[in-house]
């Protein structure tokens, strides 16, 4: 099995001038979170002089220093260093779906298809911060391959119902919310042929600077036109769950400032708020710990795989079962803020998952 991989480089032009400067961010990164030059040259696989000439470099080509060393007090970012490194973090968590989307499409067509009897695994979910940690264990663990591809609650939904994948992701909100939800997907599912497995629960809700400064505790808040809100994309089942939260609590979206302003993932809005672009956030807590930010909760999800009841009897269905009940997996998701391992792996009916209390 060939493996692929896409990383984005970050190269810059003047006009007028053919030549290009390619910047190593992650280096910068590395200094920012570290405070010490060292230790960006070591995981860049470079000597610490070499690092230390590419960052006099870039200094040079932009006209303005990229670092500044005080003493005693080791090795920081410039503010326009910093602004270089935030705006890598919010394109990155922007893109990296959609390459990992192509880099599976491109790991499809250099292999050869699978053995008479073996199964080339058809996954379709959304990003998020679990579904990338069973991405990782299966791609590693099954011989036959996992096709992964990252899409939206509905679009999973759809293409499991027209056959276009073998695995489809979802996440129902806990309370009043969760019969809005399940609605929407009644028409797709068929009890009788369908299953659901059992996967992980998450905390969602909202993504503030660290301390809270706007003191934003619910959506209400976010009517302030003060307020700098960024959104999730509107065919994503956050985005379906924050507009029906809003309906709960009878606040217009037109009141918010920044609702139309959209992106793909949890992070990349995270980033935005992390980088002061925007306030707040609606979004997992692990997108929240991961730059550093507070988190307000407002709901607990479900995540849940759905499937065909004829496919859990197949050898490599058995496996994927088998990683999500593992140890390793536990241990992964048990290092996710705000993520909890719900009898991983326990398959369910319809009629028990999405059976609504009256």
């Amino acid at each position: 099995m060939i493996r692929v991989e896409i990383t984005p480089v970050w190269r810059f032009h003047r006009d007028g001038d053919s030549r290009a400067l390619e910047v190593t961010l992650d280096l910068l990164s590395d200094i920012r979170a570290t405070g010490k030059i060292s230790v960006g040259a070591q995981r860049a696989g470079m000597s610490y002089r070499h690092a230390w000439n590419l960052i006099e470099k870039w200094s040079d080509y932009f006209g303005t220093p990229l670092v500044e060393r005080r003493q005693g007090s080791g090795t920081r970012l410039t503010p326009f260093g910093e602004k270089l490194v935030w705006a890598a973090e919010r394109l990155e968590a922007r893109l990296r779906p959609l390459l990992q989307n192509l880099a599976q499409e491109l790991q499809a067509e250099v292999n050869l298809p699978p053995a008479a009897g073996k199964l080339s695994l058809r996954v379709r979910a959304s990003h998020g911060f679990a579904v990338p940690k069973l991405r990782e264990l299966l791609a590693r663990d099954l011989e036959g391959g996992v096709d992964f591809r990252y899409v939206s609650n509905q679009n999973s939904l759809v293409s499991m119902a027209q056959d276009g994948c073998d695995l489809a992701g979802m996440h129902l909100p806990q309370g009043e919310l969760r019969p809005r939800m399940i609605a929407m997907m009644r028409g797709w599912l068929k009890p009788a042929e369908h299953r659901v497995i059992s996967f992980v629960t998450r905390e969602i809700g909202l993504i503030v600077a660290k301390g809270n400064p706007l003191g934003i505790t619910g959506v209400e808040r976010l009517a302030d036109p003060r307020i700098r809100f960024v959104n999730r994309d509107p065919d994503s089942g956050t985005r379906i769950l924050f507009d029906q939260l809003l309906v709960q609590r009878q606040v217009a979206a037109s009141a918010i400032n920044g609702y139309t302003h959209s992106e793909f993932t949890h992070a990349a809005v995270a980033a935005y708020v992390a980088s002061g672009f925007a306030d707040v956030a609606f979004g997992v807590e692990a997108a929240a710990r991961q730059f550093g930010l507070d988190f307000v909760p407002l709901l607990t999800e479900d995540y849940v795989f759905l499937c065909r009841r004829q496919l859990l009897e197949h050898p490599a269905m058995q496996r994927v079962l088998a990683v999500m009940r593992g140890e390793e997996f536990y241990r992964a998701i048990s290092e996710l803020p705000g993520y909890r391992v719900r009898e991983p792996g326990t398959v369910k009916t319809i009629r028990e998952v999405f059976r609504v209390a009256r």
